[in-house]
């Protein structure tokens, strides 16, 4: 499956990203607008980079503006469309398969919601898009779709509708199943579900909806210091080199629970 890899202007974690593209080994990179800076600050090369260039950095554009190997699209800043969908529409028609957006979340809400409502061009094309960071996996689905507990992202599973009603859902596998249900909107109802048995189904009679894997975050000490070095990391680093850490499984609750105590300073 010739597999995209799209990064995009929005928070992201570098240690992830840069792990998940040396995991995937996609077929083809683009950036897209201010996501070069990614590419410039971890020593990548993007394939295409894609966008009206407002916020990349100039550092990024004088860098990758003198290598040959790079295509470049340069967008028109009054526009109708976003950087990212420019660099969707441009990866499906290179051939795409499979499309992951990085940097897609962040602390603009509204480039959030835009990101996720354009998870529905992969749906008129045939062609998976997801939105992947370093807590979160979201796609959206209009067909069936099995999830096996070993492979999920995280450990919570969340199905929001995006039809006015998604007809006949049928969870099984899952903590919470349903039944031919009519899921509605304007509810919560599926928010935080979780696999119990090998695989999760999810099945339909008609309607699309999102579905989002979440994990707990869960920070080493090693990882952090390969972090900014501000006030705020040093002394997450100074507490974290100063306490353990620890996962015991509770046979009462049948559930692991973490503990933290301080290190023998002996």
């Amino acid at each position: 499956m010739r597999h995209c890899i799209i990064v995009v202007g929005g928070h992201i974690n570098d240690i992830f990203a840069k792990e998940f593209i040396e995991k995937e080994r996609p077929e083809l990179c683009i950036a897209a607008d201010s996501g070069m800076n990614f590419f410039y600050r971890n020593k990548l090369t993007p394939d295409w980079i894609i966008g009206d260039f407002d916020s990349a950095s100039s550092e990024a554009l004088d860098y990758f503006g003198g290598q040959p190997d790079i295509s470049w699209i340069r967008l028109n800043p009054v526009k109708d469309d976003t950087d990212t969908e420019s660099a969707i529409r441009k990866a499906i028609a290179l051939g795409a398969e499979k499309i992951t957006l990085l940097g897609a979340t962040g602390t603009r809400i509204d480039h959030l919601l835009g990101n996720i409502e354009l998870l529905g061009i992969g749906l008129q094309n045939h062609i998976p898009i997801q939105i992947v960071d370093e807590r979160n996996r979201i796609r959206m689905i209009g067909a069936g779709i099995t999830i096996e507990k070993e492979k999920q992202f995280g450990k919570f599973v969340s199905l929001i509708p995006y039809a006015n009603v998604v007809k006949g859902l049928t969870l099984t596998g899952f903590k919470y199943p349903l039944d031919h249900y009519d899921f509605k909107g304007f509810c919560s109802l599926g928010v935080s579900n979780e696999i119990i048995a090998e695989s999760g189904n999810t099945d339909r009679d008609r309607g699309e909806r999102l579905m989002a894997d979440n994990k707990m975050p869960f920070v080493t000490s090693k990882a952090l210091k390969r972090t900014p070095a501000t006030k705020e990391n040093k002394d997450r680093i100074k507490y974290m080199d100063s306490h353990e850490f620890s996962f015991k499984f509770d046979k009462v609750t049948g559930k692991f629970v973490n503990g933290v105590s301080k290190k023998n300073e002996f």
